[in-house]
């Protein structure tokens, strides 16, 4: 799989998944471009950045695994393409004013309604150029409920996959199968 893609001066935001051999077995290019304008805050990825055109879901040791990044988190759409998963992963940089407003709540809500585990990590902190990021990077079980968060700075959040949560979760609320469109 090529690592790096730029087209006319933009490229791609890309989520790689790598084996213990450090190839790469997966590559995920975010969909959803960022723009956001509120007073002084103001942002816009499509200067910058291409959007990717199709959803992954890498097979890691047995685990359906979605690939997304950041802003994707607001479209649910791309989640129930990717069909059911087990995880779903996502490096971020939400603006803390939009992280502070939806971050926990977007993830919670992609835990519930896809009955699996999310895992983010979020950047945090202020940046060389000012731009404050939210941070909080976490674990939602497939229940809802924050497994462990991470605020701010560097640090590790860890948790354990359960594949009998899944099952149970789905098996006792089955939203899943119980969709018509």
């Amino acid at each position: 799989l090529p690592i790096a893609s730029e087209v006319d001066g933009r490229v791609y935001n890309t989520t790689l998944v790598f084996n213990p051999q450090g190839e790469c077995t997966a590559r995920y290019d975010k969909i959803h471009l960022f723009c956001f304008t509120k007073g002084q805050e103001s942002y816009d990825e499509a200067r910058v950045l291409l959007p990717g055109k199709t959803p992954v879901v890498a097979d890691v040791e047995g685990f359906k695994i979605g690939l997304s990044v950041c802003y994707d988190l607001r479209f649910p759409e791309l989640y129930r393409a990717m069909g059911p998963v087990d995880l779903i992963v996502m490096p971020a940089a939400f603006t803390y004013t939009t992280g502070r407003a939806h971050w926990e709540v977007l993830m919670r809500a992609r835990a519930i309604e896809n009955q699996c585990y999310v895992l983010a990590c979020g950047q945090g902190g202020v940046h060389e150029n000012g731009r404050r990021t939210w941070g909080h990077s976490m674990l939602v079980n497939p229940w809802g409920e924050v497994e462990n968060v991470l605020e701010e700075g560097e640090g590790v959040v860890l948790g354990q996959l359960d594949p009998a949560k899944i099952v149970d979760v789905r098996n006792s609320l089955p939203a899943l199968a119980h969709r018509v469109l």
